[in-house]
C-alpha cells in the first residue's frame, strides 16, 4: 500500500474581512457563497489578511458575475507578476443561481453587495447579499431599536445584580 503525502488543506472558515457598513446601509434579503478567480499574488495577499470591501459591489454582465471595487493590496514580496489592486474579479456561481439573482435584480430593483471575504477549506470565497438600500429614516429606526434593546439589557442586568 502506498500512501500519498502532501500538503494538508486548511480546514474550516477563516474570515479575512467583512463589510460592516453593508448591514447599516442595506437590508439584506438573501446571501450567496461565491468562489473567485484570483491570481497567485492575490491569494498570498489575502492569506496575510489584507483586503477591503468598502466600495465593492457585484454586477451581472451577460451570464457571469463580476466583483468591482474590491481592494487587495499588492503582495509585498511579489515581482513583476504582481496584480492590479482594484481589478475586476470574476465570481463563480451556478448558472441557475445567476439566473435567479438576475431575475430578482431586474424585477424588484435589488443590488448585490459583498458582505464578507473568507477562506473556506482553503478556497477563497466571498459572501454576496441580495440587498436593497435603506432610507435615512430606516437607519434611524434601526438605531432607535438597538438603543432601546441595549437599555433594556442594561436595566435587566442591574436588576439581576440587586441594584434596583
Amino acid at each position: 500500500m502506498t500512501e500519498v503525502i502532501g500538503m494538508s488543506r486548511e480546514q474550516g472558515r477563516k474570515i479575512i474581512t467583512s463589510n460592516r457598513k453593508a448591514h447599516h446601509d442595506y437590508t439584506i434579503f438573501e446571501t450567496y457563497e461565491c468562489g473567485m478567480v484570483l491570481t497567485g499574488t492575490e491569494v498570498k495577499s489575502l492569506r496575510a489578511s489584507r483586503a477591503s470591501l468598502v466600495d465593492a459591489f457585484a454586477q451581472i454582465t451577460g451570464r457571469e458575475v463580476f466583483l468591482h471595487g474590491m481592494h487587495i493590496p499588492e503582495y509585498t514580496l511579489g515581482t513583476w507578476t504582481n496584480h492590479e489592486p482594484r481589478r475586476v474579479r470574476k465570481l463563480l456561481l451556478n448558472r441557475s443561481e445567476i439566473r435567479r439573482i438576475a431575475g430578482k435584480i431586474r424585477e424588484t430593483g435589488l443590488t448585490l453587495v459583498p458582505l464578507s471575504l473568507y477562506f473556506s477549506d482553503g478556497w477563497a470565497k466571498v459572501e454576496l447579499g441580495l440587498a436593497r438600500g435603506k432610507r435615512l429614516y430606516d437607519k434611524r429606526q434601526d438605531l432607535a431599536k438597538r438603543d432601546a434593546n441595549r437599555e433594556i439589557a442594561r436595566t435587566a442586568g442591574r436588576r439581576g445584580k440587586g441594584a434596583y
